[in-house]
């Protein structure tokens, strides 16, 4: 069987972010050998009295996404470093493939994108309405429009002249850079329900979930094989409950028997969910130091 690669996540909200526990964490990372960096999108957490908070999102409201990836890509050298997922609708195409493509440059080709339509919480609507009313985007642009957003965005990495002619977007004929390091950016669909992760295998480069539920995730995989999906299969995980005590041997454990349930369900890539655990980031580098002399070879290579 073979194993996943092992990401790690940055802390970018919560008491304990800042730049040094971005460079901290981003550098053991680096150096330890782990496969990738990742940091998850949120616009806001919303703070009205009917907010149930179904998803245990942190009420930390997260930094920017890119802006931290960047960080953490001008103090690595190796690693990559990935969004996880990034809600792309919430800015046009073109602004946001130029942001994209700017970072893979910096990076000299390190970035790895996965995106969604909103997201937030696990029960139906399965978005947040408060972020679509504060990016000034109708919720009826999730779907058809998020499709046609990708495309827009893989037009602006294409050829120049650019031009792109939508139902919902539009870019005249311009020429629009940068290009990526090595002439694309391959997007990974973040989704939950059957026909999102039916759609990522049709127009997707992969496939990126959180196993909340490792039955569940299974069949969110399988789902995705079956509808003809070939990309990578990226799953984020818990070692340790988020609010647990966390000790190096519980946490290594956790780690590795969700590195063995990422392989049986077919992962490609496993993010360890390290921004949960309420820890200063020296300790967190301390978890991962520990895990990496456990991890079995090939996930981890120093």
């Amino acid at each position: 069987m073979n194993l996943p690669r092992i990401g790690v996540t940055l802390q970018h909200f919560g008491p304990h972010a800042g730049p040094d526990a971005v460079v901290t964490v981003a550098r053991a990372a680096d150096r330890l050998g782990f496969h990738a960096v990742s940091v998850s999108d949120r616009l806001l957490i919303p703070a009205g009295p009917h907010w149930a908070n179904d998803a245990g999102l942190p009420e930390s409201p997260p930094w920017d996404v890119l802006e931290v990836l960047t960080w953490a890509a001008a103090h690595t050298e190796r690693i990559r470093v990935m969004t996880g997922i990034l809600n792309t609708i919430f800015e046009s195409p073109v602004v946001l493939a130029r942001r994209l493509a700017t970072l893979d440059r910096l990076s000299r080709g390190r970035l790895d994108v996965g995106i969604g339509q909103g997201g937030g919480t696990r029960l139906p609507p399965y978005y947040l309405p408060e972020e679509f009313t504060a990016a000034g985007v109708p919720t009826g642009r999730r779907g058809a429009g998020f499709a046609e957003h990708v495309a827009a965005m893989r037009a602006c990495w294409g050829p120049d002249p650019v031009e792109f002619e939508g139902e919902f977007y539009r870019v005249p004929l311009s020429k629009v850079g940068p290009k990526p390091w090595s002439g694309r950016i391959p997007l990974l669909f973040g989704a939950i329900t059957r026909p999102t992760i039916e759609r990522a295998a049709r127009i997707g480069d992969g496939f990126v979930t959180v196993a909340v539920d490792w039955d569940a995730t299974a069949a969110q995989v399988r789902w995705y094989r079956e509808a003809g999906g070939t990309g990578t299969v990226v799953v984020s995980a818990f070692p340790v409950p988020p609010g647990a005590r966390v000790s190096t041997a519980g946490f290594v454990d956790g780690a590795l028997r969700c590195l063995a349930r990422a392989a049986a369900v077919g992962a490609d890539e496993m993010h360890v969910v390290t921004n949960l655990l309420d820890v200063h980031p020296r300790r967190q580098v301390e978890l991962l130091e520990a895990l990496a002399a456990a991890a079995p070879g090939g996930s981890v290579q120093p």
